[in-house]
């Protein structure tokens, strides 16, 4: 299920817990409201607040080290054993790259409808969204859900973090000593409030995307994506309505035989 901690994300994930802990070191050593309720006896909010980014931390090491959905063989992932029939692969319009034989040209297995091959990863990846540096990972069917839990998780605990280290801030006679008093967690702040509204757009696009039963690659290149490319602007094969769309991507668990779900078949995960 985890590929091997020491791999090439071990400083960027290194880098992640540092940072997070730091912020957190800052938010208790200046006189915030975390620390005034700490000196009060009042550790219910610091407590929660400390497990929150605990949580935070353990889920960015899921999503970071978990399988995305990597096509490991053809034995499992081909389209007729899948129960696509020969008919139903007619009805796709012919393209360049025929879906019938579509095989990755650099890890030369049978490719799932939706997959992709990151370069990155060296692999295939089922329902493949995009590679995110951040965790230095694929995000894909298997850990997408996670990816999107993390971002909900990662949003909540900045935004508490970014009103903490506000109630932090002193008043001083000049602007240099109040520089001097405050720069750290000026710093802090302002570190916090930039990831708060990136998390913030990344989360609000993947909650879009996944309300459509779309990724970031398919949004992104629908253009050059052979089942898609043919489609119109605002037709989406795999769309089931809004409310089928999160369910599915929440509630549903195991492989999804996508091609079923392009020629409108019942589906059920296997």
């Amino acid at each position: 299920m985890f590929k091997n901690v020491f791999g090439s994300g071990f400083l960027v994930r290194t880098a992640h817990v540092i940072l997070t802990w730091v912020i957190t070191l800052i938010l208790f050593l200046h006189d915030t409201d975390l620390r005034k309720q700490e000196e009060r006896g009042e550790l219910v909010k610091p407590v929660l607040f400390v497990l929150l980014v605990l949580v935070s931390v353990l889920l960015y090491f899921a999503v970071s080290l978990m399988d995305p959905g990597f096509v490991l063989s053809d034995d499992s992932d081909a389209q007729f054993a899948l129960g696509v029939t020969e008919e139903q692969q007619d009805m796709i319009p012919h393209t360049p790259k025929s879906l019938r034989l579509r095989r990755c040209g650099h890890c030369l297995l049978q490719q799932p409808m939706r997959s992709k091959h990151c370069q990155t990863c060296q692999h295939c990846v089922r329902r493949y969204d995009h590679h995110c540096p951040w965790i230095e990972n694929c995000v894909g069917e298997r850990n997408h859900r996670w990816f999107v839990l993390y971002l909900a998780v990662q949003l909540i605990v900045l935004l508490w973090a970014f009103y903490m280290a506000w109630s932090g801030f002193t008043l001083a006679s000049t602007w240099q000593v109040w520089l001097r008093t405050n720069g750290v967690l000026l710093g802090a702040t302002t570190l916090v409030a930039v990831l708060s509204l990136t998390v913030l757009l990344l989360l609000g696009s993947h909650l879009y995307l996944v309300s459509l039963n779309t990724t970031t690659w398919e949004f992104m290149s629908r253009h050059r994506i052979s089942y898609l490319k043919h489609c119109g602007a605002d037709e989406n094969p795999f769309d089931r309505g809004t409310l089928r769309n999160l369910w599915g991507f929440f509630c549903v668990w195991g492989i999804v035989v996508w091609e079923k779900v392009y020629f409108r078949e019942d589906n059920d995960p296997i």
